[in-house]
């Protein structure tokens, strides 16, 4: 069970939402969790969300459950009227899925399963686009480790009686001044320090790749050296829904697209291939496919983890 906070003092805002269209909350908002023991994310025993996170006026904490067949949100901190403000885009009311065709079974039938999953959007880059930097070239293990660590070590507290441990991911200003040797202790090797400290230094002019949108707004991302095409995609589907967005040189996607459509393991370029019919939907498609349950096989060991700590 979740426990909770009580913090004198802060004063709640709220407002009840209701969705034109099936809602699964936690489907929703899954991308956004860094792993089960992410500091800056927590589901309660009543299954609702808790969501700490920077915003343009401060940190707040937004707390999403179900209320009937209305959303009812809960924030605090100076950035909870931003935080609210973004509920329904958070949820998916902006995402268009109009023009999406299935092109293969396997999808329509994971689409009628999932009425209720749609493309949320953060409308924030920053804490998105810290996570999937430090998600480059390493496992989630190391990867959600780092993320953890960072939150606790340089976050700070949650605003609101916000559950036990949670934390508001570090801002660019916190990152900027980490130390090598911090950095180390946290697992997070040269190269990914490297673009953690360029992408503070411009997080600002970032955030108007939400404006920007689609390939000009990930174009805007990848000026910065160390933001490739993965990462730029990763923050896209996050941070403005970017239906399109397919995270190109992801290890795992091109095994669960192959083996889900044809039965068989497919790089990127074939990937992208049998994905090509889905345009401008491509990354739609993914979400469904990793809805309908279907895995790669496993017939080799597992990545090991690796332990930067130690060298």
């Amino acid at each position: 069970m979740t426990s909770v906070v009580e913090v004198v003092g802060e004063r709640p805002a709220s407002r009840t939402w209701r969705p034109a269209h099936p809602l699964d909350l936690l489907a929703v908002v899954a991308p956004l969790r860094r792993g089960t023991g992410d500091p800056a994310f927590r589901v309660g025993a009543d299954g609702a969300v808790w969501r700490a996170m920077t915003t343009p006026a401060g940190p707040a904490t937004l707390r999403l459950g179900r209320l009937g067949d209305e959303v009812e949100a809960t924030a605090w901190g100076p950035g909870a009227e931003w935080a609210l403000d973004g509920v329904p885009a958070l949820l998916g009311a902006h995402d268009d899925d109009s023009g999406f065709e299935a092109h293969h079974p396997l999808v329509a039938e994971a689409r009628r399963r999932n009425p209720g999953l749609r493309l949320g959007a953060t409308g924030r880059v920053w804490d998105v686009l810290v996570a999937a930097v430090l998600e480059q070239k390493v496992t989630q293990r190391e990867a959600w480790r780092s993320w953890s660590e960072l939150c606790r070590w340089f976050g700070e507290p949650a605003p609101g009686p916000a559950p036990a441990g949670l934390r508001v991911p570090p801002t660019a200003e916190a990152l900027r001044v980490v130390t090598d040797w911090e950095w180390h202790r946290a697992g997070v090797d040269g190269a990914r320090r490297r673009t953690l400290v360029a992408v503070a230094g411009v997080a600002n002019r970032l955030e108007r790749a939400v404006t920007l949108r689609g390939e000009e707004g990930r174009r805007l991302l990848r000026l910065v050296p160390g933001v490739g095409v993965w990462t730029a995609a990763e923050v896209a589907q996050r941070a403005w829904g970017d239906a399109d967005a397919v995270s190109v040189g992801d290890y795992h996607v091109p095994s669960v697209v192959g083996y889900a459509l044809l039965g068989r393991s497919l790089d990127d370029d074939g990937m992208l291939e049998v994905l090509a019919p889905y345009a401008p939907h491509r990354q739609r498609a993914v979400r469904y496919i990793e809805a309908s349950g279907v895995r790669r096989p496993r017939r080799g060991p597992r990545l090991s983890a690796r332990d930067y700590r130690a060298i």
